[in-house]
């Protein structure tokens, strides 16, 4: 993805959901990466 590209995301993104969700909004984003990167480095369970 180009710069323009997550800009133009960047601002959609805070167009639907305003600046006061946003940050709220973020931080589930990061939740979820955080747990998806712990799941996938933790050895499958047989």
């Amino acid at each position: 993805m180009s710069t323009i590209e997550i800009i133009l995301i960047g601002v959609i993104i805070l167009l639907l959901f305003g600046g006061k969700k946003l940050p709220e909004l973020m931080r589930g984003i990061g939740r979820s990466m955080k747990a998806f990167k712990n799941a996938k480095d933790e050895p499958a369970h047989k």
